[in-house]
């Protein structure tokens, strides 16, 4: 039986970008976007305040965008601050990079496994799923998961009783699956 756990986000991410006012690099997205109108073009920022100072720094959504080419949807989630939008704009590509920022997961997602009943099984397969692009060591999943150390988890590695498709080093974002042999 496949047992699927779920690596989900319980706030939104860091922002780790320079601050001008302080030597800090940490902001804070509180969801808020700032949508400017010059005559039929729009801008439109997401904002975000310095963990250290307080200050606020705002990242592009739009750039002198013709109103007639935003969605009407898209306009309204800004101006009701909508938070999910506000999340997925963060784990947007295009967005990280217009505004060289990058995300700080730590502390901002959980694992949902389900509970505990496979564990006293001989072979168990599990489907691990990514409700966002959260950047994850498996190492570090797995003993979470399995509630073992992470120096447990790769000695099982090593000895070829926990196998996977995907390499099992490294930060991973995408799903994956894997079984343990005991």
């Amino acid at each position: 039986m496949l047992n699927v756990w779920v690596v989900m986000p319980t706030c939104l991410p860091t922002v780790l970008r320079r601050c001008p006012a302080c030597a800090s690099n940490r902001f804070r997205a509180n969801g808020k976007f700032r949508v400017n109108a010059h005559h039929k073009l729009l801008d439109a920022w997401l904002l975000v305040l310095c963990t250290a100072c307080g200050d606020t720094a705002k990242l592009t959504v739009l750039e002198r965008v013709n109103v007639r080419s935003v969605r009407p949807d898209l306009l309204d989630l800004m101006h009701n601050n909508d938070p999910g939008l506000a999340a997925e704009l963060l784990q947007d590509p295009v967005v990280q990079r217009r505004n060289r920022i990058a995300l700080d997961w730590d502390n901002a997602w959980r694992l949902d496994t389900g509970g505990s009943d496979h564990l006293d099984r001989e072979v168990i397969d599990v489907s691990v799923r990514f409700a966002a692009r959260i950047p994850v060591r498996p190492v570090r999943l797995i003993s979470q998961g399995f509630g073992v150390s992470r120096a447990e988890v790769e000695r099982l590695i090593t000895e070829g009783t926990l196998v996977s498709a995907v390499r099992l080093s490294g930060r991973l974002s995408c799903d994956f699956t894997f079984t343990l042999k005991r």
